[in-house]
């Protein structure tokens, strides 16, 4: 199955790319029939996920905004820890869990880390047995590590904040500048910085990164 992944370049540097990797695989040998990751959830959008299900699976649980009904989303933002999907301790009334069965996710579990307010979220399925104790532990320690690799920051410089602060607030680069007694060429690189720190690809994306990080 081929990686869908989503969101900024947060795993900077070779080495730990690399290790970013390494981890990704390790979680990809155990999750059989694919697996959905989010990192760093954050008023319900994460920093950066990936998704290996089978694409009409993918497909069919997004038109059908099942992410909104789906029990393992209520379980792990009530909670951290992980549970198997087949917990007959957890209701699933539109019967997604069947639906699922239909595109070889059969057995599946689901692990939450983090605090609350930057959770992370991974399932895994299988489509011929069920997930074992120990391999879900492990695979916990996996999604830990992840969630940790790809720590959000939470500051930025003053110089960096201004900056977007200004953009934020509908100035052009030109006004923004001449705001902060600098050339335009040095409010670039400003926020260049700032996005950088902030894993983001655009200077909107940086600045709705940093009011979710009420840095702004």
């Amino acid at each position: 199955m081929s990686i869908r992944a989503g969101g900024g370049n947060l795993v900077r540097g070779a080495m730990d790319k690399l290790a970013f990797d390494r981890e990704l695989k390790k979680l990809d040998n155990f999750a059989e029939a694919g697996y959905f990751l989010a990192l760093h959830i954050r008023f319900t959008s994460p920093l950066m996920f990936f998704q290996t299900y089978d694409q009409a699976w993918i497909d069919t649980y997004s038109e059908k905004g099942y992410v909104l009904r789906d029990p393992m989303t209520a379980f792990a933002f009530s909670r951290a820890g992980w549970t198997r999907w087949s917990n007959p301790r957890i209701p699933d009334p539109f019967g997604i869990f069947e639906e699922a069965k239909a595109h070889g996710l059969k057995f599946g579990a689901t692990v939450s880390t983090g605090p609350i307010l930057s959770r992370t979220v991974c399932s895994v399925a299988r489509s011929d047995r069920e997930f074992e104790d120990h391999e879900i532990l492990t695979i916990e320690v996996i999604v830990k590590r992840l969630h940790q690799m790809v720590e959000p920051t939470h500051r930025l410089t003053k110089a960096q904040a201004e900056a977007l602060k200004l953009i934020a607030d509908g100035y052009r680069h030109a006004a923004a500048a001449n705001m902060l007694g600098i050339s335009e060429s040095a409010l670039k690189v400003r926020l260049a910085a700032a996005r950088e720190r902030l894993m983001a690809r655009t200077t909107a994306e940086a600045i709705q990164r940093a009011k979710d990080f009420n840095l702004l």
